[in-house]
């Protein structure tokens, strides 16, 4: 039997983006013997401090994107918004880079995210693209819509629901999708990771509840309250999904239960996501250690849920910048089976993801009972005061 063996730096990762999910991945990276080399235009991004090494400049920097890639071994992302060509000319040149980048180009088009899974057969809501919401196209639309910036769009932003035609002053002009209005149930999201293999791990099936001010993901419960039923089928779909991009790295799922119980592909997500937070607690593999074992060519981890969680993000509050001041954390972590996550960003602002927290409990409906003191206790807020 051969016995692999690698030396130290067991590799080196370079990885475009330095936000928290770079800082959640860099710290699994380190933590696991790699080296982990970081561009961001930031120079005190959250990962900054666990890098190896941090290259200063946009993710949309040729230059900067091929200096990252000559540095390292293998080259990961965690944000979709990153220079496309320059990508695919390193990929093409031989550079491993996880997942491909012509896999992010088509999620980067949330339309021509769509058009893939449904000639996939990949159940999804109806939708069209539209370059222009004009009067001729409102005088036929059939209300309620949902409007979606095809490019750019993240945390709630690039998204507007009309509800009608006196809504057009929300229309965003840009070129769009346009989706029918689901009723949802709930709605879900999955963690998929598949290796270069195929070999695949799933994560539980999780129920994620927004903000409605914001539009933002506010708790994750996991595992979601369905049926065993309805979870296997949410799994089989989310597979499929990604099988259909073949996509190689870990996925974020999102996906809507409708009031009949069908299961409707919302989103996916080419890396790690907010659904999947909990996983560091609650989980044998994160879903950070689980995309560097992917992009280093090492076996895929358990991805079996220890205990049932719910994960809460921590936003900026409403009316505060500057200086991040944190009430409540004494209290807070006072909780049995509570983990505190700060971002390291130095500059707080209204609902700006700062951190979160992630609580294990027996079972999920007694977590969330602990979650509701916990919104009414912990608070991020800035040093300033904003006046209107």
């Amino acid at each position: 039997m051969n016995t692999t063996r690698f030396s130290y730096p067991l590799k080196k990762i370079g990885l475009i983006g330095g936000g928290q999910l770079g800082k959640m991945t860099a710290q699994a990276a380190r933590e696991m013997g790699f080296a982990i080399y970081v561009l961001d235009p930031q120079i005190q991004c959250p990962a900054a401090s666990i890098a190896d090494k941090h290259i200063i400049g946009s993710l949309y920097d040729s230059v900067k994107i091929r200096e990252l890639a000559h540095l390292s071994d293998v080259l990961t992302y965690e944000i979709e918004h990153v220079d496309i060509e320059t990508l695919k000319q390193l990929y093409d040149q031989g550079y491993p880079i996880y997942p491909s980048p012509y896999v992010l180009e088509v999620i980067q088009d949330k339309w021509r995210q769509k058009q893939v899974l449904a000639q996939h057969h990949i159940p999804v809501p109806k939708f069209q693209a539209v370059d222009d919401l004009n009067a001729t196209f409102l005088a036929q639309a059939k209300f309620p819509l949902v409007q979606k910036a095809r490019r750019g769009g993240y945390d709630g932003k690039g998204v507007a629901i009309l509800r009608s035609i006196e809504d057009k002053e929300k229309i965003l002009p840009v070129p769009s999708m346009i989706e029918e209005f689901v009723a949802f149930k709930k709605e879900l999201a999955i963690m998929i990771a598949r290796d270069k293999q195929g070999n695949i791990a799933c994560y539980p099936v999780v129920e994620m509840v927004f903000d409605d001010r914001t539009n933002i993901c506010d708790i994750v419960a996991a595992p979601a309250t369905i049926s065993p039923a309805l979870a296997e089928q949410a799994r089989k779909i989310a597979v499929d999904a990604i099988c259909a991009l073949d996509g190689i790295g870990v996925f974020g799922v999102e996906m809507f239960l409708t009031q009949d119980d069908q299961i409707l592909v919302n989103e996916i997500a080419p890396r790690p996501h907010n659904s999947g937070h909990y996983t560091i607690e609650a989980c044998l593999t994160s879903q950070f250690e689980q995309l560097v074992r992917i992009v280093s060519d090492l076996p895929l981890g358990s991805a079996k849920l220890l205990s049932p969680a719910v994960m809460l993000n921590l936003l900026g509050e409403a009316g505060y910048q500057g200086r991040p001041v944190i009430t409540g954390l004494v209290e807070t972590l006072s909780i049995a089976g509570l983990s505190f996550h700060f971002y390291d960003k130095s500059i707080t602002r209204p609902f700006r993801k700062m951190g979160h927290i992630t609580l294990l409990a027996d079972d999920i409906e007694t977590a969330l009972m602990a979650l509701d003191n916990v919104k009414k206790t912990l608070k991020i807020q800035g040093e300033d005061m904003i006046h209107d």
